[in-house]
């Protein structure tokens, strides 16, 4: 289970390093097995690479291993662009990342995509050598086809590795795992990962490890925890990203410094954040079934 990690940021925006870091490690004392920087629930997308490069040092400086416990993610549009993010991570010897498409262009199609995933991967090279490929239609509005998969997976054996699939589709949670079983599965929709690890998944990236990862433990042998589903269920009414940093200010008893957002996100407001830690409350003091 690797943390799709949080990013805190300072009262100019700036991400807080501080912070960063001091998360990164509790996650991991907390039971997460690594950490996905600048993911979806990271704002990775609104980073530079400049600031991505002082984040990974740091994570790096303090202990984090980036070939066994770090993935590094990457949203960009243009091929450039990816490259670049992807090569902060490969300076300090991390292989592992998340691919997101191009999520600017609207319906490209498999040839289209084929073809920047492909410069993406050219680009990176070799030492690229778990790349996992993001499905976030919702998000990107640019979804990965079985067919595209396929094409990638044969296309480039030694990089890409796996397929993360937050799209909160269970048939197509299935559809993976039958046609790309060779492949790593892994899942974003808490309320799909115990499901998924019957069929054969082989984990999770997830925001909600920000908060609960003891919680979510038994969903990696396959055993249903209902208040993982509940809280799921309490975060999504909201911006769900600012509704997990909340969350992780709440428990880290931080609240102000982590309600911070980047632009053009923002945080929820007082309102928002009474009843939602209120609901989390609840659920988290209810015992397991």
């Amino acid at each position: 289970m690797s943390v799709a990690l949080a990013t805190p940021f300072a009262e100019d925006r700036s991400i807080d390093l501080p912070r960063l870091v001091a998360h990164a490690r509790q996650s991991l004392a907390d039971g997460c097995d690594g950490l996905t920087a600048f993911g979806t629930t990271g704002e990775g997308a609104s980073l530079g690479a400049n600031e991505r490069q002082r984040a990974l040092g740091a994570l790096v400086g303090a202990g984090i291993d980036p070939r066994t416990q770090l993935v590094v993610g990457i949203a960009a549009s243009s091929v450039e662009e990816a490259i670049a993010q992807g090569r902060a991570g490969l300076m300090l010897g991390c292989g592992s990342f998340l691919l997101a498409p191009p999520f600017y262009f609207k319906a490209p199609g498999d040839e289209g995509l084929f073809d920047w995933i492909a410069a993406v991967l050219a680009g990176l090279g070799p030492k690229a050598n778990n790349v996992i490929l993001y499905h976030i239609p919702q998000v990107t509005s640019v979804g990965l086809s079985m067919e595209l998969i396929a094409a990638l997976k044969k296309a480039f054996p030694a990089q890409v590795k796996g397929v993360k699939d937050s799209s909160g589709d269970w048939e197509n949670a299935q559809a993976l795992l039958k046609q790309h079983g060779d492949l790593h599965v892994l899942i974003g929709d808490e309320r799909l990962l115990a499901q998924a690890m019957k069929l054969g998944a082989s984990g999770a990236i997830t925001g909600l490890a920000n908060i609960a990862p003891d919680l979510m433990r038994p969903l990696l042998d396959g055993i249903e925890e209902p208040r993982v589903n509940a809280m799921v269920e309490a975060v999504l009414p909201y911006a769900v990203t600012a509704a997990v940093k909340a969350l992780v200010g709440h428990r880290r008893g931080d609240a102000a410094a982590w309600s911070r957002m980047r632009a053009p996100l923002r945080s929820l407001d007082e309102a928002e954040c009474r009843a939602l830690f209120a609901a989390v409350d609840a659920i988290r003091s209810k015992r397991a079934a």
